[in-house]
């Protein structure tokens, strides 16, 4: 798979924007702030349907522009595709495919993509919610569909919250609404299980790639591990590490969990149990990742879950049946020389690579191809 046309209008700081890309390395150089990592975050974008950098549309938006508007033309071993996005701070986003108007969230699956960028390092050093956002999106451009279930379940846990913090307000004998906490309850076990179910079957893929990736990417033969634990068994009697990825059970104990914290939750006016609280828990050696790794164990670490999150998309069995796009966003600064020249000779083979770089002499040998000058949101070709 590879971006065969990215175009942009009023998207950050392009007014106006439109190349035509190909298969192999394209590099994008230019001095800070000047529009490269936009590049790679519409890309991100369409893939998606999220930034890498902010938590919501507003700031995609060009300043005095209502609205910003993202074309990828999009090639595969068995079909082309237009995608079309229109990114509506104030209104509902719009989406096309091949010219048809679709909902957003169809267009997931249309391109798929890794990126590489300074902020990853938050996946080690990070609070929880960084892993889990990091373990859901991959779960979704793994397949689809939990992009509904994923949205269901976050609806679940704002409406249960809302509920427990009413509760928390009136006295013990005034709480009618508690009535119908039992309903999202429900609610809250059946997507929650369906989520949770769909993240230890990912863990359990990821790991062994994890675990190869870091040998690659350090040079060290270090051992780590990645793990996914479930809070909620605290709660529970017979405590296990990382339960079975099998729905039934883990709606069971999310059940039990429940009722177990049922009056923790209305002291706190919290929602306490769910896979919203849970963690992928990163070790290098017997010790956590976050807080006792060092910067380069980190950095190492960080690029190893990108890379695992490659090889499980490009595989067969992933959703482009093909390697996804990568693009390595002003990462080579941040390494030393023999960690630039491992993770160059890793991914320059990769069917199509976007790398920024400050300046030409930050990218290895293997990553100086096609290169484009970025200046003031004005691309060039370089000679």
């Amino acid at each position: 798979m590879y971006l065969n046309r990215l175009a942009l209008t009023d998207f950050r700081c392009y007014a106006s924007a439109d190349l035509n890309l190909e298969p192999g390395v394209t590099s994008f150089t230019g001095a800070n702030g000047q529009g490269k990592t936009n590049l790679v975050e519409a890309v991100g974008y369409v893939a998606t349907l999220g930034s890498h950098r902010v938590a919501t549309d507003a700031p995609l938006v060009r300043s005095g522009a209502e609205r910003a508007i993202v074309r990828a033309g999009v090639t595969s071993a068995d079909r082309s595709l237009l995608v079309e996005l229109e990114i509506n701070p104030a209104k509902a986003n719009r989406a096309r495919l091949n010219r048809s108007a679709v909902r957003p969230r169809q267009i997931l699956g249309a391109l798929s993509c890794v990126l590489f960028a300074p902020e990853d390092l938050a996946l080690v050093k990070g609070d929880p919610g960084e892993r889990r956002r990091y373990l859901d999106d991959l779960l979704v451009q793994s397949a689809p569909r939990y992009a509904g279930v994923r949205s269901d379940y976050d609806r679940v846990v704002r409406q249960r919250t809302a509920l427990l913090k009413t509760a928390r307000a009136r006295p013990p004998g005034n709480r009618p609404m508690l009535s119908s906490l039992e309903s999202w309850d429900d609610q809250l076990v059946r997507v929650g299980a369906e989520l949770l179910a769909g993240r230890l079957e990912l863990t359990s893929a990821l790991r062994p790639l994890v675990i190869k990736a870091y040998a690659a990417v350090s040079g060290d033969e270090c051992a780590v591990e990645a793990g996914y634990r479930a809070t909620h068994l605290k709660h529970l009697a017979a405590e296990q590490a990382e339960p079975a990825a099998d729905q039934e059970q883990l709606a069971g104990s999310l059940r039990a969990a429940l009722a177990g914290a049922r009056d923790a939750e209305i002291e706190r006016g919290v929602c306490l149990v769910g896979p919203h609280r849970d963690e992928l828990d990163l070790r290098i050696g017997e010790l956590p990742a976050r807080g006792y790794a060092s910067h380069g164990e980190s950095w190492s670490l960080a690029l190893a879950l990108r890379l695992a999150s490659y090889e499980l998309l490009r595989s067969p069995a992933g959703p482009s049946g093909g390697d996804p796009v990568l693009m390595l966003d002003d990462v080579f600064a941040e390494l030393d020389g023999e960690r630039r020249d491992r993770l160059a000779t890793l991914t320059s083979s990769a069917e199509q690579v976007l790398v920024t770089a400050a300046v030409p002499d930050d990218l290895p040998a293997p990553l100086r191809a096609t290169r484009y000058d970025v200046s003031g949101g004005v691309i060039t070709r370089a000679g």
